[in-house]
């Protein structure tokens, strides 16, 4: 066993020999001759290399056609020719001009107005179901189930509740209301109102979630102080949720009016875009149909900048900015 001075003494000589091997030409001439390994010009690009083919994809798909569209635009190409004959502004005057593609945008009204109704009723559900109510995961369940469906699905089924002696016609002689129905399709001042009833009842629990998501992030902390200070639930509701969930609100205003300018589906599977009800998009096959694909590809761009110019106009009124609660 080793006693404490001899311990110590071969401690120093350890320490000693390690200074040594540490300070020697050899060690130093071992750092300098081998300087740390750069990394290669291939090495460093690696990680863009994943990039290439999402890339591709994006142009090949998305912007050679956006490119292509404006081109086309300002033709009088039918699709089929190998020529194409610049005709300049003439398509976009022909839409803002002729009575049939100005009708379009009136049609536009109807879903734009549904849209905003469609916005409230969500806003309120998920405002009233993000606190604790009696049956919540039924009646989220209830309202959001429609968004689920095959749009042919509820295509047909509307066409069976709006039609004369239908769904609808049997409720209202439940309740009393006798006599003369009116075409809920077949009259052209009611059937676009039948249209965007649709299109709440279907695209509210999109809505609806995006909305209650985002409330139910706000942290309860808010919602407790907000209490013990006295604040009603519309208080609450205006000072916490509405200012918390603005940048939900500002997305869900730009997708309505996206979505009110491209409504197809709908109206072209129950109706054919017929009795008034041809939509933007409808409008926009049907020309494409005809063979004029310079005047389609001119309504296409034009439906394009009509939602570019709403989502700047929309970004100016609502900016996007930090929403501080604290």
């Amino acid at each position: 066993m080793l006693t404490t001075p001899r311990l110590h003494a071969r401690t120093r000589t350890v320490t000693q020999l390690t200074e040594s091997v540490v300070d020697s030409p050899a060690t130093t001439a071992i750092t300098l001759d081998h300087p740390p390994k750069r990394r290669g010009i291939l090495s460093q690009a690696y990680p863009w290399l994943y990039l290439v083919v999402p890339l591709a994809l994006l142009i090949t798909f998305t912007y050679v056609p956006a490119v292509n569209l404006f081109y086309y635009s300002v033709t009088s190409w039918d699709g089929l020719s190998p020529e194409k004959d610049l005709v300049g502004l003439a398509n976009y005057v022909k839409i803002f001009t002729e009575p049939k593609y100005l009708s379009v945008f009136a049609v536009s009204l109807y879903y734009i107005a549904a849209s905003f109704l469609q916005m409230i009723l969500a806003l309120y559900f998920a405002t009233v179901l993000s606190f604790n109510t009696r049956f919540r995961s039924f009646f989220k369940g209830v309202i959001f189930f429609p968004y689920l469906i095959n749009g042919v699905a509820v295509a047909f089924t509307f066409l069976f509740f709006f039609q004369p002696g239908g769904t609808l016609d049997s409720v209202l002689d439940l309740l009393g209301v006798h006599g003369d129905k009116p075409q809920w399709l077949g009259n052209p001042a009611l059937v676009n109102i039948s249209f965007a009833c649709i299109s709440v009842w279907r695209y509210m629990g999109l809505n609806f979630v995006l909305f209650l998501g985002s409330i139910q992030s706000i942290p309860s902390d808010l919602y407790e102080a907000a209490a013990l200070d006295g604040a009603s639930r519309w208080q609450q509701f205006r000072y916490i949720i509405a200012p918390g969930i603005k940048r939900i609100i500002s997305l869900s205003f730009i997708l309505a009016i996206a979505g009110s300018l491209a409504v197809f589906e709908i109206p072209y599977i129950m109706l054919g875009g017929s009795n008034g009800s041809a939509t933007f998009v409808i409008q926009t096959v049907r020309t494409f149909n005809l063979g004029n694909v310079g005047l389609a590809s001119a309504l296409a761009v034009v439906l394009l900048l009509i939602v570019l110019i709403t989502t700047v106009i929309q970004r100016r009124i609502v900016p996007d900015e930090d929403v501080d609660l604290s």
